[in-house]
């Protein structure tokens, strides 16, 4: 647990954030890593934790680098808020150095574990699956689906798609994961805490938990973006991902064997 001022600022800097347009799903990646920090760090209040403080708890956290990146960056924002409104008089998150991106490798799982963990899901965890395999959606996307995002044009079945930084895309569905969600009662499609919904957080969890070790949901995202890969261009497996950069999408996809070889091939014929 953590004290009443740790609630009562993380409260007070996220309703400034709200009223600021941020989406739900920021909100609660915002809340979860404050609140981890206010749950590790031996200070009575967020006020009182010093830099050093904030270094050594960061420096103890086995993270990989996006996650230490986020985690930086929501420490900087809270922070930052504090100072504009004089809450402190130092941004301590300035003492957290700089993450470098690193360039990532894609990860597609699969077919055949993906495929068992599928057989041994339950209905739920079983659309949260599909949603990422099949609609390559993150799982932030996922948590917030509505009923009412679900739509027909003259090309098939749609869903309008809340993405990171409150953006929206449409992805087409196939007519099983459309049935499945037209069939869902009125409302979130994954009810829970989280205004209503399931958290992010959570929709990841109950995934990880389904896959075998080391996949998570977010390799079931990388085998969309392979597979969509070999049926199209990578400008629109970056349109279905929400990819403001061809650059991120390029680290989704993995090009297949097959393909590198018939490359080699015809260049030497």
């Amino acid at each position: 647990m953590f004290s009443d001022d740790w609630a009562k600022a993380i409260d007070d800097y996220l309703d400034v954030q709200r009223a600021g347009g941020s989406p739900s799903t920021t909100l609660g990646s915002r809340r979860q890593h404050l609140q981890h920090l206010a749950r590790r760090v031996d200070a009575a209040g967020p006020w009182a934790v010093t830099a050093d403080q904030l270094v050594q708890y960061a420096s103890k956290q086995v993270w990989m680098p996006e996650t230490r990146r986020g985690r930086r960056s929501s420490f900087r924002s809270f922070y930052g808020w504090a100072v504009a409104v004089g809450r402190v008089d130092e941004n301590i998150s300035l003492a957290l150095p700089r993450v470098k991106a690193q360039q990532g490798k894609a990860r597609p799982i699969p077919d055949r574990l993906y495929k068992a963990a599928l057989a041994f899901a339950d209905d739920r965890v079983s659309l949260i699956l599909r949603l990422a395999h099949d609609a390559g959606l993150r799982r932030g996307e996922i948590a917030v689906i509505h009923t009412h995002d679900v739509f027909e044009d003259l090309d098939g079945w749609s869903l309008l798609v809340h993405g990171k930084g409150g953006k929206e895309r449409y992805v087409p569905l196939t007519n099983r994961l459309a049935l499945d969600l037209r069939t869902l009662p009125i409302g979130w499609a994954f009810p829970g805490d989280e205004a209503g919904h399931l958290s992010a957080r959570w929709v990841g969890k109950l995934a990880t938990k389904a896959l075998p070790e080391p996949w998570t949901i977010h390799t079931l995202r990388h085998s969309f973006a392979s597979r969509t890969y070999v049926e199209s261009d990578l400008f629109v497996v970056q349109e279905l991902l929400g990819h403001a950069s061809p650059a991120t999408t390029r680290i989704y996809v993995k090009v297949p064997n097959a393909a590198l070889r018939r490359a080699v091939l015809a260049a030497a014929s």
